[in-house]
C-alpha cells in the first residue's frame, strides 16, 4: 500500500523538449514574420492598411538553422481594399543571431503579387490609384486616364466601387501575363483586363486592374481611355456579374459604356466586324464565352459584335433598360436552368422580347454595317 501510495505521488513527466524547441521555433519566426509585414510598407512602396501572415506551417530546411515556412500573407490597400488581398506564400529562413531571417520568399500557389518583382510606386489620383512597377512606365497618364473613366462609369452604374479604382501597371508584358498566370503570347494584344482580388469574400467587389504596358502604350489616346473606361465598368458591376451571366453581355455592357458619347458611329467602333460583312461572313449567332479567351481567333470580332447586341438595347429601349436587364441577369440564378432558356425568360420579363427575336434584330444591326 506504501509502495502503491508512493508510485501514486510520482511527480508528472516533464513536457518533451523537442515539442518546447518546435513550439519556441514557431514563436520566433512568427514575430520575425509579424516584423515582416510591419515593414512591408517601407520594402515594396505599397499604401498598407492593413498586412500580416496567417496560418503559419513550419517545415524542416536544410539542417538545424534553416527552415521552409507556409502562410498567407493577408494585405489591405489603404483606401481602396475593402478586405485583404490573401497571396499563399513559401518563405525560407535561416537563423541569425537575433533571431530567425527571411531568406527568400515567394509565391506558393497563384499568381505573383506586383510588389514580387520589385519596389512599387504608388500614384494617386483624385479618382483612381495607379500602383506601378518602379522599374516601369511613368504611372502619370495612366492616372490621369483613371480619373476620367471613374465619372463616366459612375454616371451610368452609381457610386461606389469604380470611386476607389485600383490599378496596377507592371513593367512589362512578360510580368503583366506572369500576374494573370498565363502564356505572354496569349495576352500581346491585351491591353488590360479586370481580377477579382484572390482570397476576398465571394461577390465583394474588391477588384483591380491589371494593365499591360505594351498594348496599353500601342494605343492611342482615345483607345486607352476606351480600355480604361471599359475596365472600370467591370469593376463598377462585379457585385451584379455572376458565372451565369454571358459574355457578350458582359463585355457588350463594358465596351458600350466606354464609346456611350464618343460621337463615333458603328462601323468605326466595329471596324473588323464590318469588314467580315462587307467580305460576306457576317456572324449569325451572338458570341459564345469561348471567343472571348485570350489569343482566340476572332475576339475582336467578339467584342465588335457585343457592343452591337448592348447598343441595339440601349438605342431601342434606353440605357436604363440595358442597365436593369443586367442587374436582372446577375440577380437571377435560374435555379439549374441553362443559360440560353435563363436569358430568353429574362429579355421577354425586361424587354418583352425572346433571344430569337433580339437575335434577329442584331443580325439586321449586324447586316447594316455593309451599308
Amino acid at each position: 500500500m506504501a509502495g502503491g501510495l508512493a508510485q501514486l505521488s510520482l511527480p508528472p513527466a516533464a513536457p518533451a523538449a523537442p515539442a518546447r524547441q518546435a513550439a519556441d521555433r514557431r514563436a520566433e519566426v512568427a514575430a520575425a514574420l509579424a516584423e515582416r509585414a510591419a515593414s512591408l510598407s517601407s520594402r515594396s512602396g505599397l499604401p498598407v492598411a492593413e498586412a500580416g501572415y496567417r496560418d503559419l506551417v513550419l517545415a524542416a530546411g536544410g539542417g538545424p538553422d534553416r527552415l521552409t515556412a507556409a502562410a498567407d500573407l493577408a494585405v489591405r490597400i489603404a483606401g481602396y481594399d475593402d478586405h485583404p488581398v490573401v497571396y499563399p506564400r513559401r518563405i525560407e529562413l535561416a537563423r541569425a543571431a537575433d533571431g530567425w531571417r527571411v531568406e527568400r520568399e515567394e509565391s506558393a500557389s497563384g499568381p505573383p503579387a506586383l510588389w514580387d518583382f520589385g519596389p512599387v510606386r504608388a500614384a494617386p489620383g483624385a479618382r483612381c490609384l495607379v500602383l506601378a512597377s518602379a522599374d516601369g512606365p511613368d504611372p502619370a497618364g495612366l492616372v490621369e486616364v483613371g480619373d476620367r473613366a471613374v465619372p463616366a462609369v459612375e454616371e451610368l452604374w452609381g457610386g461606389g466601387r469604380p470611386g476607389r479604382l485600383l490599378l496596377e501597371l507592371p513593367a512589362t508584358e512578360e510580368r503583366f501575363a506572369r500576374l494573370l498566370e498565363g502564356d505572354p503570347a496569349s495576352w500581346t494584344d491585351m491591353a488590360a483586363v479586370t481580377v477579382a482580388a484572390p482570397g476576398a469574400p465571394r461577390n465583394t467587389p474588391a477588384d483591380r486592374v491589371l494593365v499591360n504596358p505594351e498594348a496599353y502604350g500601342r494605343l492611342s489616346a482615345f483607345g486607352r481611355q476606351v480600355v480604361i473606361t471599359h475596365e472600370a465598368t467591370h469593376v463598377a458591376t462585379r457585385a451584379d456579374t455572376r458565372a451565369w451571366t454571358p459574355l457578350w453581355l458582359s463585355e457588350g455592357v463594358a465596351d458600350w459604356t466606354a464609346y456611350r458619347d464618343s460621337g463615333r458611329g458603328p462601323r468605326q467602333i466595329a471596324p473588323e466586324l464590318a469588314r467580315d460583312v462587307a467580305a460576306g461572313k457576317a456572324p449569325t449567332e451572338l458570341p459564345e464565352d469561348r471567343d472571348f479567351t485570350a489569343g482566340a481567333p476572332g475576339i475582336a470580332q467578339a467584342y465588335e459584335q457585343s457592343w452591337l447586341a448592348c447598343e441595339l438595347i440601349a438605342r431601342r429601349y434606353g440605357p436604363q433598360r440595358l442597365i436593369a436587364f443586367y442587374r436582372a441577369v446577375g440577380a437571377d440564378d435560374g435555379q439549374g436552368e441553362d443559360r440560353e432558356r435563363r436569358t430568353d425568360r429574362l429579355l421577354r420579363a425586361e424587354l418583352g422580347l425572346g433571344l430569337a427575336e433580339f437575335t434577329r434584330l442584331w443580325r439586321e444591326d449586324v447586316a447594316a454595317l455593309k451599308d
